[in-house]
Parts: structure tokens; C-alpha cells; sequence
């Protein structure tokens, strides 16, 4: 029986030290780490963990949402290691699934974490929305200002081709052509 240890942290200015330490004093035999998001579903640390553990390991992980970020996913985790009849414990919730009242707690986590994922999204929305209302633009900026459109438009019809166009102002011949069809549009 092999105690595996998994931790993983969101993004690159995170750090895993903490989880490593926490795993190294539970005495996990094997450690794999990544920096990603847990909403990804290409986490090839994870994959390569649940590849590696056999009957009767134990994948150790600090916390729920270290593992995964929506009851659906963790649910699938789950299932995936029972059905390998691996167990899990996570070390700063009483988990452990090799008991029933590990498993029940694990459920009620998956919930409040699947909650939480849904609250962060409703106010990244929210916040988004106001922003709008505030006139502020989301995107990439323009390439061109409203005087080089115009410009664009001009040359055109004096009878220049898109790549002479393209060619005077500097810009490709393909966003030529997007300008030229989103003026005949607002025309049209």
C-alpha cells in the first residue's frame, strides 16, 4: 500500500511549498504537482497520479479543492479511485474514504465547493456587467482609429487594391478587407 501525495495550486505566482510540506509529514512515498487551474480538464500531474496508484494505495491530497473545483468532477474522481478501490484522505478535512463517515463528509465538501465555483462566477458576471454599464470596453483595441477607417474607405474608392491599402497604411490585407465588409454592412 503506497501513500500518494497530490497538490497543485492555480497559477504560476502561486506556490505549492506549503502542501508539499503538509504531504512530506504525512508521509506520502510518491508526490505529483502542477500549476493549474482546477477547472481544467488537462491536468496531466493528476492523470499521471491516478495512472500510477494501484488497489489499495491512498491519494493524499491537503484539501477538496486542491483535487477539483466541481462536485461533478470531483464525483468522477471518486469514482474513478473506488473503482481501483483506492482510498483518499485529505489532510485538513476530516476525509478519508475508507470510512463511511469520510465519505458522507466528502459529499457535503463537493457541494459547498460546486457552491462556492458558482458564487465566485455570479460576481466575475456581476462585475463584468457593471463595467459595461460604465462604458469600460472589453477586448482587444482597435487597430485602426475611426480617421483611418475613413482614410481606408477613401483610398478605396479611388480604385487602390486591398494590397496597396494594406501595403500604405501598414496593415494586412485581411483586416483591409474586415474593414471594407463592417463599413458595406453598416451601410447596408
Amino acid at each position: 500500500m503506497a501513500s500518494v501525495g497530490y497538490a497543485r495550486v492555480s497559477s504560476v505566482g502561486q506556490s505549492l511549498e506549503v502542501q508539499e510540506q503538509k504531504l512530506q509529514e504525512a508521509g506520502v512515498t510518491k508526490l505529483y504537482k502542477e500549476k493549474r487551474s482546477g477547472l481544467d480538464s488537462e491536468r496531466p500531474a493528476l492523470k499521471d497520479c491516478m495512472e500510477y496508484m494501484r488497489e489499495g494505495d491512498v491519494l493524499v491530497i491537503t484539501k477538496v479543492d486542491r483535487l477539483a473545483r466541481s462536485a461533478e468532477d470531483l464525483l468522477r474522481i471518486i469514482n474513478e479511485l473506488e473503482g481501483k478501490d483506492i482510498g483518499l484522505k485529505v489532510l485538513d478535512q476530516p476525509v478519508d474514504t475508507t470510512t463511511s463517515t469520510g465519505k458522507a463528509f466528502l459529499g457535503m465538501l463537493a457541494v459547498f465547493a460546486q457552491f462556492e465555483t458558482d458564487i465566485r462566477k455570479e460576481r466575475q458576471m456581476d462585475g463584468i456587467a457593471k463595467a459595461k454599464e460604465k462604458g469600460i470596453k472589453f477586448g482587444r483595441k482597435p487597430v485602426l482609429t475611426a480617421e483611418q477607417e475613413k482614410e481606408l474607405v477613401a483610398l478605396r474608392r479611388q480604385g487602390l487594391s486591398l494590397q496597396k491599402i494594406a501595403d500604405q497604411m501598414g496593415i494586412s490585407k485581411g483586416l483591409v478587407h474586415k474593414v471594407l465588409k463592417a463599413k458595406d454592412k453598416a451601410e447596408a
